[in-house]
């Protein structure tokens, strides 16, 4: 097989940035989605709108993270008319040994209305913070009240504080979008 980055080629030949709207002020997955589209195209504006989820503020289950991440991009990519919307949802799914995992979705839609999704990698929330969350509150506000992390958890995420600082959200989220841009981008061909 063989890749090929038409998308890249082309905004190298015309020398303009790709636009990429993003349904979203966070800081946090401004700068993912910067540092994932980075590594796509050599010229990159990013264009950041506030756009509802369309779904709950703590997404249970895949479908549900997924569809608020498609929803954040579809909208951001229309009111800016961008190249690309790219859109982050993060939520809490059921895995093994009867946990709750925290998962990241990005979707990824381009001006054909073409989508792709990326997700980032897992983690399983302790038992008490789990029994919180599935009791319908939202992830954030548990965390500060149950675990001494505040700083930390506000600048890196649940993801730092469940690692002791060996991941963080950022990571989480650039690994997401990257595989829901390639999804768009990089076309596979057979030889």
């Amino acid at each position: 097989m063989v890749a090929t980055d038409e998308a890249a080629q082309q905004s190298e030949q015309a020398e303009q940035p790709v636009r990429i709207a993003t349904g979203t002020l966070n800081s946090t997955k401004v700068a993912a989605i910067e540092m994932a589209a980075e590594s796509f195209f050599p010229a990159v504006a990013v264009e950041a709108v506030e756009v509802h989820s369309g779904v709950p503020a703590q997404p249970l289950g895949d479908e549900q993270t997924a569809l608020g991440a498609l929803h954040r991009a579809a909208q951001a990519q229309r009111i800016r008319e961008a190249d690309y919307g790219i859109g982050i949802e993060s939520g809490v799914v059921e895995g093994p040994g009867n946990r709750l995992y925290v998962v990241s979705w990005a979707a990824a839609i381009d001006r054909l209305g073409r989508v792709s999704y990326g997700g980032s990698e897992r983690f399983a929330l302790p038992p008490e913070v789990a029994e919180q969350v599935q009791l319908g509150r939202e992830l954030g506000p548990v965390l500060e009240r149950l675990v001494e992390a505040g700083a930390q958890l506000r600048l890196q995420g649940a993801a730092a504080v469940m690692s002791g600082g060996r991941r963080d959200r950022i990571s989480l989220h650039v690994i997401a979008v990257t595989h829901a841009l390639a999804g768009l981008i990089v076309k596979w061909r057979l030889r």
